[in-house]
């Protein structure tokens, strides 16, 4: 009976230690869509702080793009999510971070009236690097000098008037209007920045339910 007791109670131990240690398929699921919102989420923290701080913008989105990479790819042992979600999350940080300016500054920038005083390519061996002058007409006369990131792509010519959006907060330069053929931009940005998005989290997700181990 001692022995019995002690096999029955030994087997029972380990049977208790087995499925703490083996998460339930509740608490995969749980952590499964917690890791596929906070990974996407991240990573568009991460494209817009960019627009601001350009070396902040890419340790953050690296930085949750190794983790993610370890996570689904170490721990959960699905290779190729992880390499989904580490390309599809390189995609994002290309796309979100001007999806979110452009659409940030068409709805609240303010219109100022300003002339275009000069349109340089600063390196053509590399490929068109335009960069323009644009001076305010009224208030204080600022003038601002603005990359292609802020929309300066050759449109524009010196003595253009133009209509530029500021940033009310001052954070982030002015952006330039777009061109006739630069109609619907902002929105196909957009949509592109919304199918990486669902591909990263899609991508997570499938590697935690589906994780080994």
């Amino acid at each position: 009976m001692s022995a019995s007791g002690t096999a029955v109670a030994a087997d029972g131990a380990g049977g208790a230690g087995t499925s703490l240690s083996a998460p339930s398929g509740g608490g995969k699921a749980v952590s499964s869509v917690l890791w596929a919102v906070l990974v996407p989420a991240l990573l568009l923290l991460g494209a817009v702080l960019g627009q601001w701080m350009t070396w902040a913008g890419v340790v953050v989105g690296l930085a949750v793009i190794a983790v993610a990479a370890c996570v689904v790819g170490g721990s959960w042992h699905r290779a190729g999510a992880a390499t989904l979600v580490s390309f599809g999350g390189f995609a994002l940080m290309l796309f979100a971070g001007p999806a979110a300016y452009e659409a940030y500054m068409n709805t609240v920038g303010e219109p100022v009236d300003a002339v275009v005083t000069q349109v340089v390519d600063r390196d053509q061996r590399r490929g068109p690097d335009m960069s323009c002058t644009v001076r305010e007409l009224g208030g204080k006369q600022t003038t601002y000098e603005v990359s292609q990131q802020e929309n300066c792509f050759g449109q524009a010519r010196p003595g253009d008037r133009v209509e530029i959006r500021k940033d009310p907060l001052g954070l982030l330069d002015p952006r330039l209007p777009d061109s006739p053929d630069q109609r619907n931009t902002t929105e196909i940005t957009l949509a592109i920045t919304a199918a990486l998005t669902l591909l990263v989290a899609g991508g997570t997700l499938y590697g935690g339910l589906r994780r080994r181990g």
